[in-house]
């Protein structure tokens, strides 16, 4: 049976882990690998990873790419899911994600996030964030869209067979925003992008913290940015909230 590993890329995360971790040690059935990669947290977050009995490693740079790299490169798992901090699967992933990924034509695949929060599901950002996946790429690079690129984010929790992965260079470590619209570009080259019918449940924290109006605008601001070749400097447009 095909080994999967759930692959964390965390910094300062002790707020939202907790809630993470209990999702997790509920999947049905489990994970076989559930890792970590840290980024330098200066809170709770390796130890509260550790006092779960995570695999729990420190990436020697910061930034979800090189974290993610990181991850890949040491995980025993076949088939890999990046997983947010402030993300919950739902309690079945392990079995969507063996399902999906016993189709030799799929490359790549992802949940659909429903973006959630103490006041309920955002259901104008959710479904938002679930169209972008085809527009985004129509209208920021076309030609690859007509390919058959699509772009999947962060909140999807996006899953991949490692071997490709490494395959394929990996991450961009430059690129410490959007780091997974370049893997889509790379794995459009093997197979279909697609995302399964179900749910993996994200923190509405950004939209809390910056406004609904601000947040679509940041978004828009910087995948735009990325289209023109911005990349380091994504993070600057990029606030950070935890």
């Amino acid at each position: 049976m095909t080994r999967v590993t759930i692959l964390i890329p965390t910094y300062n995360e002790e707020a939202a882990l907790p809630a993470t971790i209990a999702s997790l040690s509920a999947l049905d059935p489990p994970a076989d690998e559930l890792l970590l990669v840290d980024g330098g947290s200066t809170d709770a977050t390796l130890a509260l990873a550790r006092a779960a009995g995570l695999t729990s490693l420190v990436a020697p740079r910061k930034g979800r790419g090189a974290q993610i790299n990181h991850g890949v490169a040491a995980a025993k798992g076949e088939v890999v899911c990046v997983l947010h901090a402030d993300s919950l699967l739902p309690r079945d992933a392990v079995a969507v994600i063996r399902a999906a990924m016993a189709d030799p034509s799929t490359a790549l695949a992802s949940f659909i996030p429903r973006i959630a929060g103490p006041g309920g599901t955002r259901w104008g950002s959710t479904f938002h964030n679930w169209i972008k996946t085809w527009y985004a790429p129509l209208i920021f690079r076309p030609l690859l869209f007509a390919r058959g690129v699509r772009l999947l984010f962060g909140d999807h929790a996006m899953f991949f067979r490692r071997a490709d992965f490494l395959k394929l260079g990996g991450c961009d470590e430059r690129v410490v925003v959007l780091e997974e619209a370049e893997l889509c570009i790379k794995f459009a080259r093997l197979g279909r992008t697609r995302m399964v019918r179900r749910w993996a449940w994200t923190s509405d924290r950004r939209i809390a913290t910056w406004g609904r109006w601000r947040a679509n605008w940041i978004y828009l601001k910087v995948g735009a940015m990325w289209a023109m070749g911005a990349r380091e400097e994504l993070a600057d447009h990029y606030p950070d909230v935890r």
